[in-house]
């Protein structure tokens, strides 16, 4: 599962960036005419035109983005537009910047030629799809591919996740010395990227972290680590999508090991909610509703429509509407804002209709089938939405002159108190 916010592509150690670097501007060169970039922008015109956009995917008239408050302008002592410590999404692509200068831009929007060609793209995906066989393998056992995918990579795939506290404050307030007893549920724990700089932070001597995957390649790679103490973790074996072994349970509600219903502070998802079914989401909410104590919170981080990695997908890897299948096997889901408001919340800004419900098409096998909107909304616990928001990013690669979107969602989820 790829990460984010300090990554210019996957999510690597230095001595696979190169390669990662290599092998992510290959696949993009069906895509070179709607991402180059000239070799330096172009001067300013006197009088700029009204809706043209610019080579940065920008209006050149509407270049006035919405600002974080720890954003700071180029001055002459500060030129690389640098909060200290740096905070990503503060770096703004403003007139008469040279797009060269820095590898990674924030709050950048797609420009209308990249949109018809992502659109176009989407057809094309649509009609050369994964075979119902392959389906059938995929869709099976998806924990083999993940085991797989760490038995090669082992923990030198991912970076650690630096950036979590400051997108995800609650985290600062558990880890805080004194906080008294709080119960961490990470869900799709990978090799500790997460967890350990949890940890790492971590001053609260009550603190409890649980690190959950169902690869249990993952987990031993986990428990293997210098860095996993019992104190403080526990890794096991998990799959938030799975239902109780309990013939007697009436909601078939599945917890992980030494944990009890409503004994969770937080529950983590970050690029894991991607890599289940869309039959599955149901299932997976009933487990984390019911192991979430009220007013506990679900931090959550994954990728959006539209971004640069579900463009990029060709031929024979397309399951069901943005929903994909990587090359190694892995599944991988783009949502839409609106989409995950209802996921969560069972509402929509516009219509309790599920969005995209008409696209997905009913075909697909039963492993894979979406349930209908309104059994949906009666099976799945409803959640408060405190925030939700889309991250977009254009990252540069300066040596081939191409321009990557990025664009992942962001949100917290509490049970109702």
């Amino acid at each position: 599962m790829e990460d984010s916010p300090p990554s210019t592509t996957d999510e690597t150690t230095p001595g696979q960036e190169d390669a990662n670097v290599a092998r992510l501007t290959r696949g993009m060169e069906h895509m070179r005419a709607y991402v180059s970039v000239p070799s330096r922008p172009s001067p300013a015109p006197t009088t700029p035109p009204t809706e043209a956009p610019s080579v940065y995917g920008v209006p050149s008239t509407a270049i006035n983005p919405i600002r974080n408050p720890t954003e700071t302008k180029r001055t002459a002592t500060n030129p690389e537009k640098r909060t200290d410590p740096f905070s990503f999404g503060s770096r703004v692509l403003e007139e008469g910047d040279d797009i060269f200068e820095f590898n990674a831009w924030d709050h950048v929007e797609v420009d209308d030629a990249f949109k018809e060609f992502a659109e176009l793209q989407y057809q094309r995906q649509r009609e050369a799809p994964v075979s119902d066989f392959d389906k059938v393998k995929f869709n099976g056992k998806p924990e083999t591919f993940w085991n797989k995918f760490y038995s090669n990579n082992a923990a030198n795939f991912f970076k650690d996740r630096k950036w979590l506290f400051q997108e995800f404050p609650t985290l600062t307030k558990a880890t805080t010395a004194g906080s008294g007893p709080v119960t961490i549920l990470e869900l799709g724990a990978g090799a500790g990227n997460t967890a350990f700089p949890i940890l790492a932070a971590n001053k609260n001597e009550e603190l409890k972290l649980h690190a959950c995957d169902f690869s249990a390649v993952a987990i031993d790679v986990i428990r293997a680590s210098p860095l996993y103490e019992t104190k403080h973790i526990q890794a096991d074996v998990y799959d938030v999508a799975s239902v109780s072994a309990d013939t007697d349970s009436e909601d078939n509600v599945s917890l992980p090991l030494d944990l009890a219903r409503e004994s969770v502070d937080i529950v983590i998802l970050i690029f894991i909610f991607s890599a289940l079914s869309p039959s599955q989401w149901t299932q997976a909410l009933k487990n984390i509703y019911a192991v979430l104590k009220p007013g506990g919170e679900v931090l959550f981080r994954d990728y959006g429509r539209g971004d640069l990695a579900q463009v990029r997908f060709k031929k024979g890897r397309y399951l069901e509407e943005n929903f994909y299948i990587r090359g190694d096997g892995t599944r991988v889901y783009f949502f839409e804002k609106e989409e995950l408001e209802y996921i969560f919340s069972g509402a929509t800004e516009t219509t309790s209709k599920q969005p995209n419900q008409e696209t997905r098409g009913e075909e697909d096998n039963s492993t894979n089938k979406t349930d209908s909107s309104d059994d949906v909304l009666a099976k799945r616990p409803r959640f408060d939405v405190l925030n939700l928001g889309i991250d977009r990013r254009m990252l540069v690669n300066r040596q081939r002159k191409l321009k990557m979107y990025r664009c992942w969602m962001q949100g917290r989820f509490q049970k109702p108190l």
